[in-house]
């Protein structure tokens, strides 16, 4: 049996996944929390063998409570449940010290299969977070560009709002809010500079800006 957790602060959610977990013969719901804070607390006392964690929770983030989890629980296995596909907050989460990361919704089917797999060894990732890492080890063989190759890089007029934004350390929502557009195209113009540029991460995308000058013509 499977000794599963929740943290996550929508009480819908948590009910679905609590039901999902029902259904399932090989999977056991050893607790359910809405807050960091209280699943900090008390997730060392139930010992899960995979815990279910949300990023956005109303006092600790998901991805603190990962870190302070981790250090805790050394053999549980952390997958994040959420609708956060930046690059930023996935690897963030990664490093904190998950072991998956899936993007809501996820069919019950494959909250079951990605539980299972994880507890086999697996990594499981929903595809374009897949996409994210391999391309983030991609980038890493192959450096960013620097202020000499920043005249072939060619940002339309968007992206480079877009840019701006970012290295202003604004929130895919929050740049939305400021463009008039919904969060997944301001995440689609996100990945398009990353490609153009050849980098992998906000942090990468401010040097970048810094070497290159970018930074005074946006």
């Amino acid at each position: 049996m499977i000794r599963v957790a929740i943290v996550e602060d929508d009480e819908r959610i948590r009910k679905v996944v609590g039901d999902v977990l029902a259904s399932a013969k090989d999977c056991q719901c050893v607790g359910a929390f809405a807050d960091g804070t209280t699943a900090v607390a008390n997730l060392p006392l139930l010992a899960p063998d995979v815990i279910l964690m949300d990023i956005n929770l109303p006092d600790l983030s998901g991805v603190e409570c990962v870190a302070r989890i981790s250090t805790q629980l050394s053999g549980v296995e952390i997958i994040m449940l959420t609708v956060y596909q930046d690059p930023v907050t996935i690897f963030r989460a990664l490093a904190a010290g998950a072991h998956g990361y899936l993007v809501k919704p996820v069919m019950p089917r494959k909250l079951i299969t990605a539980i299972r797999e994880i507890r086999a060894g697996g990594v499981p990732m929903s595809p374009g977070i897949a996409r994210e890492v391999v391309d983030f080890f991609r980038l890493k063989r192959n450096p960013p560009a620097t202020g000499a190759d920043l005249e072939d890089v060619r940002l339309g007029p968007r992206e480079h709002q877009v840019l701006k934004f970012v290295v202003d350390g604004l929130s895919y929502k929050e740049i939305a809010a400021e463009l008039g557009i919904t969060s997944n195209t301001v995440a689609t113009y996100v990945r398009r500079i990353y490609e153009k540029l050849h980098v992998g991460s906000r942090r990468e995308i401010i040097a970048y800006c810094k070497d290159s000058g970018e930074n005074r013509r946006i």
